[in-house]
């Protein structure tokens, strides 16, 4: 029998998903709670066999949710997933499931064995989103070993992010401005497109 992992700091935990105990661990499961103060609703995921195993700590799961809140984003729930194709697309297959919002992971998208985010991600959602992953693979000369995807599933925005602290920031900030306008735009197709401020003609009369 596998012992269960002690994983620190995570009150009044819930585990969903309906593989095994250790394939998703949610937090904070009030997460279909409607918002009423206009922020963009956000889920984060933890992609890592060492968090889920207590070998590791969540800290790119921390910072996310503390640089979501900062930039007023609501962030609903927090879960962890071991690595792997299946749990990750269990766990977001969950989360997606009657969520308007933005669904964040953060771990398994470098080149390793079993960095397997995108292919798990890949085999969730409906739709795949490749400006959002192109622009943040822009932001740093080692996006380009990143193999992070974006996409939809329903009415969900799903974004990779690295499982460093500082990439899965910087990576987020890349496409942060247009998060909000994408996910309303998913259950409100007439939301005004927003106008990219454009350097005026020096020619103009």
């Amino acid at each position: 029998m596998v012992a269960e992992p002690e994983i620190q700091g995570l009150a009044d935990h819930r585990f969903s998903g309906g593989g095994p105990w250790w394939g998703t661990l949610s937090l904070m499961a009030d997460s279909h709670a409607p918002n009423d103060h206009g922020a963009t609703p956000a889920k984060i995921v933890t992609v890592s066999d060492g968090v889920v195993y207590g070998t590791r700590e969540d800290r790119s799961g921390d910072t996310l949710e503390a640089h979501l809140r900062n930039a007023g984003y609501d962030v609903v729930e927090r879960a962890l997933t071991e690595d792997g194709t299946e749990p990750v697309r269990n766990t977001l297959l969950g989360l997606a499931d009657g969520f308007n919002g933005v669904i964040v992971t953060t771990g398994g998208t470098g080149f390793g064995p079993r960095d397997l985010t995108p292919e798990g991600t890949r085999a969730a959602i409906d739709r795949e989103a490749p400006g959002l992953a192109e622009a943040m693979r822009l932001v740093n000369p080692l996006g380009r070993l990143s193999r992070g995807i974006c996409g939809t599933i329903g009415e969900a925005l799903v974004i990779n992010t690295p499982g460093s602290t500082k990439g899965c920031v910087e990576t987020f900030d890349a496409i942060s401005d247009v998060i909000p306008h994408a996910v309303r735009l998913m259950v409100d197709n007439a939301d005004p497109h927003p106008h990219a401020e454009t350097p005026s003609d020096p020619n103009a009369s």
